[in-house]
């Protein structure tokens, strides 16, 4: 399974670099119109997103709308190998500090939040929830820490392109309730 997936992740990046830096940011910018009204988040929901790495769907524009909606925004810092993500709050704005793998995070000083939504960057997505993302695993145990523990709402962000049949998947990766992509949510749930 493992083969099949690092594969299955070769194709998958191929897909999403042919997208144009255009077609990308108008994806995002059309992401950010649909809003995330589809979850019926509460008005007091901390939405996790993430700063975009290579040719990931762009969260910013989507960020930048529910922050004027008065959510409250987060984003992920990386703990360690193996272990789930926690959450730093986050404004569009803050400052972001550089991280390993060359990811951008806030900066030590903010303080950590449990958010009640995470916004998830894929690879590819099937219409049952399922994801490919780089392999680590991060999003999957952190999907599954704040599901057994309070409950979380999980949005893939994706272009449309990103869909396939059917995710190759293990026991322990985690569906998504939603996926957002430019041309509207998709209910993950309505499809088991």
């Amino acid at each position: 399974m493992a083969a099949a997936k690092q594969a299955f992740r070769s194709t998958a990046k191929h897909v999403r670099a042919d997208l144009s830096p255009q077609q990308r940011k108008a994806a995002a910018q059309r992401i950010a119109e649909h809003g995330l009204g589809f979850a019926g988040l509460p008005e007091t929901a901390i939405v996790a997103g993430y700063v975009a790495i290579g040719e990931e769907v762009d969260p910013l524009p989507l960020m930048q709308r529910i922050a004027l909606e008065n959510y409250r925004l987060a984003l992920p810092i990386v703990q360690a190998k193996g272990a789930p993500l926690c959450f730093r709050a986050w404004h569009p704005g803050d400052p972001l500090g550089e991280a390993r793998w060359g990811l951008r995070e806030p900066l030590p000083g903010a303080p950590e939040v449990e958010p009640d939504v995470l916004l998830v960057p894929l690879l590819a997505f099937d219409a049952k929830g399922y994801r490919l993302g780089y392999g680590g695993g991060f999003y999957d145990r952190t999907i599954a820490a704040a599901r057994s523990s309070r409950g979380v709402i999980a949005i893939g962000l994706a272009y449309d392109e990103q869909e396939v049949p059917a995710v190759p998947r293990l026991h322990f990766d985690q569906r998504l309730d939603w996926v957002l992509t430019p041309s509207g949510p998709r209910n993950c749930a309505e499809d088991e």
